[in-house]
């Protein structure tokens, strides 16, 4: 039989549980593109409650192979089979938050608590290395910038002859002028939940 967490320590861990699923990558792409039908965000918080639940109320002892077969389990219910090692990573780190309540030791949720993750989409564009691009094309600076929402394969790559092709606004000719400029993080853009036209 599991041994019994203190309140605050049952506060703690299901916080502790919810803080990690959230910032899972694979759960989050799974949820965001409905992977498991529309319901997929309330399916994810059901996953929560089943694992604490199986964390603090099994009448059995828990292992961590339990855990795993839970998360694999619920991630094949999303049509999402994992292959990266996430999946053991994820059970590790609840199964130390459990260790680490029952002792009263609430600082690996602290930390992830004090770790803020963006609650917004990126998409990664090939070939692309911002960092790098913004010390070889300094003066280009404000012209990629107003490039805006246009397609993402107009932003690619940063070729100094398709500079030619583009008008005086920054935009390429001939395609629509978009007011907005995505905000670019460590090579990532970050892609606006709205948009006309097509949708992936």
């Amino acid at each position: 039989m599991n041994p019994a967490l203190t309140a605050e320590a049952a506060v703690q861990l299901q916080e502790g549980i919810t803080l990690t699923l959230s910032r899972w990558a694979a759960l989050r792409m799974a949820i965001e593109n409905e992977w498991g039908g529309r319901d997929s965000l309330q399916k994810s918080q059901q996953l929560g409650d089943l694992l604490f639940h199986r964390l603090t109320q099994s009448k059995e002892q828990v292992y961590i192979d339990d855990i795993e077969d839970m998360l694999d389990e619920f991630m094949l219910s999303l049509n999402t089979e994992i292959g990266d090692g996430s999946i053991e990573e994820i059970a590790e780190n609840l199964m130390v938050m459990r260790e680490e309540c029952l002792e009263g030791n609430f600082d690996s949720i602290k930390r992830l608590k004090e770790t803020n993750v963006p609650s917004v989409s990126y998409s990664r564009q090939p070939g692309s290395n911002d960092e790098d691009d913004s010390d070889d094309d300094s003066g280009h600076d404000g012209d990629d910038n107003n490039m805006g929402g246009e397609k993402s394969t107009e932003m690619e790559v940063d070729d100094p002859h398709q500079q030619s092709s583009y008008n005086q606004n920054g935009a390429m000719t001939g395609d629509p002028i978009v007011n907005e400029t995505p905000e670019v993080v460590d090579g990532w853009t970050v892609v606006a939940s709205r948009r006309k036209g097509k949708r992936n």
